[in-house]
């Protein structure tokens, strides 16, 4: 008999245990044998060998979450249910034990809070006041009677304003209500808006230059990307944690896994804009990440053909779309890439094309103004970068206040510049005090 979501196989005690115990592997194992499968059956199925399936059923957890989630799909465990096993959410079979205890590694705040130590420059001390402990215990649920969908696209606004500390604040209460949503419900959709979420904190922590907790995020904004579904929500998780391992210093890693989810949404047939979006925006992501890495050629090849492949799309992308990329938007990457290539004069070159008007939100009208910055500064023009970094500043205070590698150059300025025009106004924008 098939197991489906309703099967009483998966309301049963023996499920609650499986679930409490945080055991995924063991749930694959009792929907292979209602089946009647052995483990060469499931294998055949899922692309693997019986030994594979063996340490998938063994190791649970510690398996790829892609490979995890294509086994329990392949049996019968509903998504809910996995979710539960992963630590992730309570089902609706396992709410007899609500006051259960989390998974041993869920459970030790100790450990989690080792992850969350601070590195690097960072703006403000306000910015992190409620992240950690939201990071270490999901928070209650607020009992906001605002739908989750327009306070995610809120918060998706208030970090479009470059207006991190706002954001970063009112995290705690979202994810909150996040994961009950996904408790409560447990479908593909809170998954999708819950990684969302993870995601948007991934971009801001990524800002600030908070890669530990960065990380932290990314990692949960793929799991729930995965258990929704979506080859796109799959993606834009990727692409953040690909710029963590990026700014950690795990460039193969990064490009890994920016082209591995490249695939994925090269595999949905591009069919439609949003499709061409993502698949652009990953050439984008990848274009930068190798040339971060000194390689000239595939830097160079991705860029192009992300232009290729961005031609066709609007000048103005919906708001609500996952990656709201425009031929304009790719502009700015190149600029970007070719900054990260040490061709100053290119990216410059490339830049006088572009304008503040291109570009929707001020995070993206500050952010043409700051890489344009870097590359004056490249180029050893100190007017210039002042300049275009306090264009930056007027349109959006927190990408040059909050963003280490602007106060860096900011510094750099005061120090060795500290007459030319506009530096003392900089230096006061982002927060540094006189010498």
């Amino acid at each position: 008999m098939a197991a489906t979501g309703t099967d009483p196989l998966w309301n049963s005690a023996l499920v609650r245990t499986l679930a409490a115990r945080c055991d995924p592997g063991g749930l694959i194992r009792l929907g292979r044998a209602h089946r009647g499968w052995r483990q060469s059956d499931l294998g055949e199925r899922i692309g693997c060998s019986a030994s594979t399936v063996s340490r998938i059923e063994q190791r649970g957890r510690r398996t790829d979450l892609t490979v995890l989630r294509r086994a329990a799909r392949e049996v019968g465990v509903p998504t809910h249910v996995l979710a539960a096993s992963l630590g992730l959410s309570a089902s609706p079979a396992t709410r007899v034990a609500r006051d259960r205890p989390r998974c041993a590694e869920e459970a030790d705040p100790m450990r989690r809070r080792t992850l969350l130590a601070a590195a690097g420059l960072a703006g403000p001390a306000t910015l992190l006041s409620s992240l950690d402990d939201a990071l270490a215990v999901t928070p209650d649920p607020t009992g906001s009677p605002v739908l989750l969908d327009a306070r995610l696209a809120a918060a998706r606004a208030t970090f479009d304003a470059g207006r991190h500390t706002a954001f970063l604040h009112g995290l705690a209460g979202l994810l909150g209500d996040l994961h009950h949503d996904v408790r409560t419900y447990g479908t593909d959709h809170a998954h999708a808006r819950l990684s969302a979420c993870y995601g948007l904190a991934t971009a801001a922590l990524i800002k600030i230059g908070r890669y530990p907790q960065a990380r932290l995020t990314a990692d949960r904004a793929s799991t729930h990307a995965e258990l929704s579904g979506s080859p796109l929500v799959a993606a834009s998780a990727a692409r953040e944690l690909s710029i963590v391992l990026r700014h950690q210093g795990q460039s193969p890693a990064a490009q890994r896994l920016v082209h591995q989810a490249l695939r994925g949404v090269e595999r949905t047939g591009l069919r439609t804009d949003a499709q061409a979006s993502a698949y652009a925006q990953m050439l984008c992501t990848t274009a930068y990440t190798v040339a971060r890495a000194d390689d000239r050629d595939q830097a160079l090849a991705m860029i192009t053909e992300a232009r290729r492949a961005a031609r066709s799309l609007p000048d103005e992308a919906p708001a609500e779309r996952l990656f709201p990329l425009t031929p304009a938007a790719v502009d700015l990457y190149a600029v970007g890439v070719h900054w990260a290539l040490g061709d100053a004069g290119t990216a410059l070159d490339v830049g006088r094309g572009l304008y503040p008007g291109h570009f929707r939100t001020p995070e993206r009208k500050a952010r043409l103004h700051t890489d344009l910055g870097r590359a004056w500064w490249q180029w050893g023009k100190p007017e210039q970068t002042a300049t275009e970094l306090l264009s930056a500043a007027r349109v959006s205070p927190g990408e040059v206040r909050d963003r280490p590698a602007i106060r860096t150059i900011i510094s750099d300025l005061r120090t060795k510049h500290p007459r030319t025009p506009g530096v003392r106004e900089l230096a006061a924008a982002a927060g540094l005090t006189a010498a």
